[in-house]
């Protein structure tokens, strides 16, 4: 029996892994494209790149472990079945929980794993990619600013400049501040210097007007010289909950009673999501025998519905809570409920044949 599970588990393993690069190559494609209008004219390098993509690895490892989890056991389970080779062992005398003994070993690997990105890697990966991106986009940003076309590098600014004599230097320098939608300012320069900074860039601004314009009134300022900073449009200064660890959501939560359910909520999503290994080990076998004959189109068809399903109702019980409609807990945790209760019953089903 030894042989047979180390068999099936190194295979298991192995599917594992092409899924887990399947999917992480699949949702960081994605979040990529989101980031790429941050980084687009900016010349980020290939080290850029790579940081940016390591820091991602975190949050993209908790979906798609337990997604690559429930895939190689399909995939495995269903080629064994599709081969009769499920059929052998049964006949031999090993009941159905014997044979899913290597789905549990890989299972308690994942929701080990799964916890530790989750809990702690996760909520650094957040922070070490926003100040990854704010050091790109301020050591960089300069490098964006062109002769003679309009600069929107940062969020609610418009640049532009008539001549760079060099990489930090401007001349006939036109601005156009949005940011206080209620006091809009153009500003205009004959000279100018860049400064970066820590996390700002800096502009050095030499004998020029601005024109301000709140509600009815029209405000014009001459100046000598005039500092006006800028802070790369990347998120607000305040800690995101994807930044938080576990400790820091329940400390806000309490410090915030009014505002307390998104924090719990982030908080007990940080222990479902690696608790659905734990459900897959039941689950996982079972939809492969289900399945039928299907082969590895079917297993995979059947995966991607499962978490088709629990994230539509992980999102639905989430959106309950938030309106008040169901206690947090039960918000939180309703997906979880749901198919730990649909894996119980597949499970018990398969397992009296």
């Amino acid at each position: 029996m030894f042989l047979i599970h180390r068999s099936i588990l190194k295979e298991l393993l192995s599917s594992f892994l092409l899924s887990i690069l399947f999917l992480n190559f699949t949702l960081m494609m994605e979040k990529l494209l989101r980031l790429s209008r941050l980084l687009s004219g900016v010349g980020a390098s290939f080290i850029d790149i790579t940081k940016i993509i390591f820091y991602l690895q975190p949050q993209i490892l908790i979906l798609t472990i337990p997604m690559a989890m429930l895939l190689s056991i399909l995939l495995v389970y269903g080629r064994m079945n599709t081969d009769n080779e499920l059929v052998i062992l049964k006949g031999s005398g090993m009941s159905f929980k014997g044979i899913a003994v290597p789905a549990a070993y890989l299972g308690l690997a994942c929701f080990t794993v799964g916890i530790t990105m989750s809990f702690y890697l996760s909520p650094q990966g957040s922070a070490a990619l926003r100040k990854g991106l704010t050091e790109i986009l301020t050591r960089r940003a300069s490098m964006t600013i062109e002769e003679g076309i309009f600069n929107t590098a940062f969020k609610n600014i418009v640049i532009l400049v008539r001549e760079k004599p060099t990489p930090n230097s401007l001349s006939g320098i036109f601005i156009i501040d949005e940011r206080k939608k209620e006091e809009q300012k153009v500003i205009i320069a004959k000279e100018g210097k860049i400064i970066p900074e820590n996390d700002t860039l800096s502009f050095s601004l030499d004998d020029g007007h601005i024109y301000i314009t709140k509600k009815d009134v029209f405000t014009e300022i001459r100046f000598g010289k005039y500092h006006f900073k800028l802070t790369p449009s990347i998120e607000p200064a305040d800690k995101k909950n994807s930044e938080m660890t576990p400790g820091e959501l329940l400390r806000a939560s309490r410090a915030k009673p009014g505002e307390k359910i998104p924090y719990l909520l982030e908080f007990h999503r940080r222990l479902s999501m690696p608790a659905i290994c734990l459900i897959i080990i039941l689950l996982g076998p079972s939809l492969s025998l289900m399945a039928g004959k299907s082969g590895r189109l079917g297993g995979l068809t059947v995966g991607l519905s499962v978490f088709a399903v629990y994230y539509t109702l992980l999102i639905y019980g989430e959106g309950l809570a938030r309106s008040g409609k169901l206690p947090h807990l039960i918000g939180a945790w309703l997906s979880f409920i749901v198919l730990a209760l649909f894996s119980i019953v597949v499970f018990e089903r398969v397992n009296r044949k």
